[in-house]
Parts: C-alpha cells; sequence; structure tokens
C-alpha cells in the first residue's frame, strides 16, 4: 500500500451526534478533524472506546464485512461499561455499512482490506464531571484501505514475558478503550528498547493473559489452550473465531486459566500465536522469561498456526465457504 497499517484513510467518515438524551440522525461526512471543546470529557476522564473490523473485496468483487454483528455487539457492551450512550444496534451496523458502501472503490482485493474504526467519545464540556457519565457523546466511523499486515513475510514475533506488573486494571481488560492501550504502551517500549521485544505477554502474579494488543493462544497436535474471558482479557471476535474453526477441525479447545510454568512447558515441544485483527493469527518464535531467550517451536511459526491462520483468511476472502454466517455482504 506504500503506507504503514492504519495511516491512510476514506475522503469520508460516518458521523452521529448523542444530546439532550437522544441519539441524532447518522449522516456521511468529508474526513476532517473533529471540533472539541477542551473540556470535553474524553480529554479528562478517558470516556472512549472503539472496534476494529475489516471488510474484504472477493473475487467475483463483491464486498463483504467480517463478523460484524459480533464487532457491534462488543462495542455496545464497552459502551455500557464506560457509562457511555448506548448506540442502537441496527444505527451501529447500518453506519458502518453506510462507510464501506462510500469507501467500495477503495478497497484493495483479498489480501488487503478496508479496515474500519468505529470511535465513541464522550463530548460534554464540563471538567467537574469526573464522577458521573457525559451527557454528550461522539459517534464516528473512519475507513482505512489496508494491505497484508504481512506483506513481505510475517516473521516469527518475540514476547517478553512480565509476571509482575498487568496490562491494565481488573475488569478493565474486557473494554476496548484507549486507556489500556496507554497502560500498556510504556511497558512495550522498555521491553523493545531492552530485549528487542515485539510485544510484552502480561501474566500478572503468573497468570498468563494476553499481550498489549492481542489474544495469546498456545496451540499442539489436537489442542489449544487460551485464557478465558474472565474480564481481565479483551474477548477477542478473531480469538472466537479461531477457537470455532479449531473445535470444528478436531481440536480439543480450552479456556481456562494458567500460569507461566505450564506455558514455559508447553512450548517445549508447541506453538504459541497471538490473534488479532490486523494480523489474523501471528506465530511466536521466542519467549524471553527472567532474562533468557526461549525458542518456540525451533523459532519459526509452527504447522497448527499457519493452518489455522490460513483457514480462516480462505473464509474470510470468500473462498472456502462460511459455515457460521459471520459476512455481512455490503
Amino acid at each position: 500500500m506504500g503506507t504503514s497499517f492504519g495511516s491512510k484513510f476514506a475522503p469520508r467518515m460516518g458521523v452521529c451526534q448523542y444530546r439532550d438524551g437522544a441519539w441524532g440522525a447518522h449522516e456521511l461526512a468529508p474526513l476532517e478533524p473533529l471540533a472539541l471543546h477542551p473540556a470535553a470529557h474524553v480529554l479528562h476522564y478517558g470516556s472512549a472506546c472503539f472496534e476494529g473490523l475489516k471488510a474484504y473485496r472477493w473475487d467475483d468483487d463483491s464486498v463483504h464485512v467480517f463478523r460484524l454483528d459480533r464487532h457491534v455487539e462488543r462495542m455496545r457492551a464497552s459502551a455500557g461499561f464506560l457509562c457511555l450512550p448506548v448506540p442502537d444496534a441496527a444505527m451501529l451496523s447500518g453506519l458502518i455499512q453506510d462507510v464501506v458502501i462510500a469507501a467500495r472503490d477503495a478497497i484493495p482485493p483479498y489480501p488487503g482490506a478496508l479496515y474500519l474504526r468505529p470511535v465513541l467519545i464522550g463530548t460534554e464540556p464540563n471538567v467537574g464531571a469526573a464522577a458521573r457519565a457525559s451527557t454528550e457523546a461522539l459517534l464516528y466511523v473512519l475507513a482505512s484501505p489496508v494491505g497484508d499486515y504481512f506483506e513481505g513475510g510475517g516473521r516469527p514475533l518475540k514476547l517478553l514475558v512480565e509476571d509482575q506488573r498487568m496490562r491494565t486494571t481488573p475488569q478493565m481488560g474486557q473494554v476496548k478503550t484507549g486507556g489500556n492501550y496507554a497502560a500498556a504502551v510504556h511497558q512495550i517500549i522498555e521491553a523493545r528498547e531492552q530485549y528487542q521485544a515485539d510485544q510484552v505477554l502480561f501474566c500478572p502474579g503468573g497468570d498468563v493473559q494476553e499481550t498489549g494488543a492481542a489474544n495469546f493462544l498456545l496451540l499442539a497436535d489436537g489442542k489449544i489452550l487460551t485464557k478465558r474471558l474472565d474480564g481481565s482479557v479483551l474477548p477477542g471476535v478473531t480469538r472466537d473465531s479461531l477457537l470455532k474453526l479449531a473445535a470444528g477441525d478436531g481440536y480439543q479447545v480450552e479456556e481456562r486459566d494458567f500460569e507461566v510454568a505450564e506455558m514455559l512447558e508447553w512450548i517445549v515441544n508447541g506453538e504459541a500465536a497471538l490473534s488479532g485483527t490486523a494480523a489474523v493469527l501471528a506465530g511466536v518464535g521466542t519467549v524471553i522469561y527472567q532474562g533468557r531467550e526461549l525458542p518456540v517451536n525451533g523459532g519459526q511459526t509452527g504447522p497448527h498456526t499457519e493452518r489455522l491462520r490460513q483457514r480462516l483468511m480462505r473464509i474470510q476472502s470468500g473462498r472456502d465457504p462460511d459455515p457460521f454466517g459471520w459476512h455481512t455482504a455490503v
């Protein structure tokens, strides 16, 4: 694409305002800077949540949004948790589809996509509202044409195991809010500078959770293990898709708590990977723990990781049947 992932945008965005206890009509508007009061609730008290999903152009030139309903419901859950006005599901879904239609000509062929970023922020101009919800809000949807996240080849990732500090506060991990990313970024930069690590795997008190921006999975012959959804980790839509596919392919899928010691045992002969909208499923080649670099699958992306990644990608691209009804044609 010639630009880094998520830095190029379609010329129009979707917009909807919440005022006087109700949502207004949603519309398409030119992509331009937002006019926010300096006292806007989001700038002082972090009242913001967002989503990340993709629309794909198939070989027959049709366009499909992947798991639109699941992303809409997760954003509504995030809004409710943060006490923001919860968008109506039909309105939010319609606004996202309108943005896709407006940007249709800019959608690259698979494995490129139109990356969609719905954002909800509190806009009430009141610095005295720290202990209550914003009475005003803005919902907008950005569209970004993107190429293959792994264009030029995806090397296995290097993870630093952090078994003391948290990624975010308990129960907030399930919310897709910028505060969670802000809480982790210092530790990620520190790990990059000290260990040349790509990401930090947060395991507070030894409990293996997730990285700063992706769910964490362990894979082996016939088995997959990942952290249960207990509020500390994001209920990833890609994670859910991969687990459903794996179960259908005969893998024994376990969603439970597990400790660093069990993970270190697993990677002696098994695989590890990160799942997310951008990368789908990225193999881990090295885990750094207590100053030691430990290879995973000989430092290479494992066959189970690659097989499962390709399974999901073929469904996303329309090249394999979609047995789950995950696509919304636009």
